[in-house]
């Protein structure tokens, strides 16, 4: 049974509460041991869309850094493109976005390198026992990192019910074909009776899959590459889906992307979540939220999927309901983590261990 090591925190934490927290929690959890002399080691962080507050600080990150580096690691930030249009779907506009928000190498210690090359398409093809595929593809400089730390910010998510470390992997290291294929479950449309015919969905699609049709707007399926884009942009409630089937599938197909992000990280593989600053959306939304639940502390485990259960488990048992069901209570969040249990990613038994 994997450890998870918990740190408690304060309801409204502060910058400097988080970092004493961390230092303790590294110290703590033999974090040093996943890591050797000379290993190139992937930082997955994510660095927050255009006007996001919420994400875990660079101030954070610098710690981890700064711990993998006395440790004789070379550790580097890393990121992958987004599938929608905004800041971060592409190399340049994503760095140059990054740096902007706090996580250039002179503020972090570190480089930041893009997983998935310039364009998103820089992968690797890497084989997994998994009940929807056989292989997955998954960011090229992820999978030749010698060790990996994910940094996770656990959330509430429109699709996924918690967007948390096993999303963070499985969506976060998806080349863009594993970001496709992924989404390809998801078949959106819009309802006539409610769209104002603003434009903003037809503006965001990614593919232009959105079209003007009898003053309303249309979704061309065969276009449609399901990000989800038109959901997050849309403020009338025009876009539904089928939520239990759709979600339910693209959990599944995240957690086995996870499991192709880590499957080659045997003892090298180091997860944080931190449970502060927990929205009901994602850190991808390009606004700036407001806490959805109190801070709670900050969770380090090996095992992805035993993080994720501890985040459910401490946030029902603080505030009687989980964050998922805080979130979008319509959604069983617990589908990827269960999922992930299924495949061989991890166990939802744990031991947790107080700091």
């Amino acid at each position: 049974m994997e450890a998870v090591f918990f740190v408690p925190l304060p309801p409204s934490s502060t910058l400097e509460q988080r970092t004493r927290a961390v230092k303790k929690l590294l110290d703590a959890s033999e974090f040093d041991a996943i890591v050797a002399r000379k290993d190139k080691t992937a930082v997955k962080t994510h660095v927050g869309e255009k006007r996001n507050t919420t994400h875990v600080s660079p101030i954070l990150v610098k710690v981890i850094v700064e711990r993998l580096k006395r440790g004789g690691a070379l550790p580097f930030l890393t990121e992958t493109s987004t599938l929608y249009r905004g800041r971060r779907s592409n190399a340049v506009d994503h760095l140059n976005h990054a740096y902007s928000h706090g996580f250039g190498p002179d503020a972090v210690g570190a480089p930041f390198i893009m997983a998935d090359g310039l364009s998103g398409n820089s992968e690797q093809e890497v084989p997994i026992p998994g009940v929807i595929f056989d292989t997955v593809h998954i960011a090229r400089e992820a999978v030749f990192a010698d060790a990996l730390v994910v940094v996770s910010h656990p959330t509430g998510h429109m699709s996924e019910g918690i967007g948390a470390c096993i999303k963070n992997l499985g969506m976060g290291l998806a080349s863009r074909k594993g970001k496709l294929r992924m989404h390809s479950s998801v078949k959106p449309s819009i309802k006539a009776e409610a769209c104002t015919f603003c434009g903003q969905c037809i503006r965001w699609c990614p593919e232009d899959a959105i079209v003007p049709r009898d003053g309303r707007a249309f979704i061309v399926q065969e276009r449609c590459i399901g990000c989800g884009e038109c959901l997050a942009v849309c403020r009338f409630d025009a876009v539904m889906y089928d939520w239990r089937t759709e979600s339910a599938e693209l959990q599944r197909r995240t957690a086995e992307h996870a499991f192709g992000a880590v499957i080659g990280k045997k003892g090298k593989l180091y997860c944080l979540n931190f449970l502060t600053d927990m929205t009901r959306d994602c850190d991808c939304l390009a606004q700036k939220q407001e806490p959805l639940l109190p801070d709670l502390g900050i969770l380090a485990s090996r095992d992805p999927v035993a993080v994720d259960q501890a985040t459910l488990d401490l946030t029902r048992e603080r505030f009687g309901r989980h964050l998922g069901e805080a979130s979008y209570p319509e959604l069983d969040s617990g589908i990827q983590i269960e999922h992930g249990e299924r495949i061989g990613m991890g166990s939802r038994k744990y031991r947790l261990v107080p700091v």
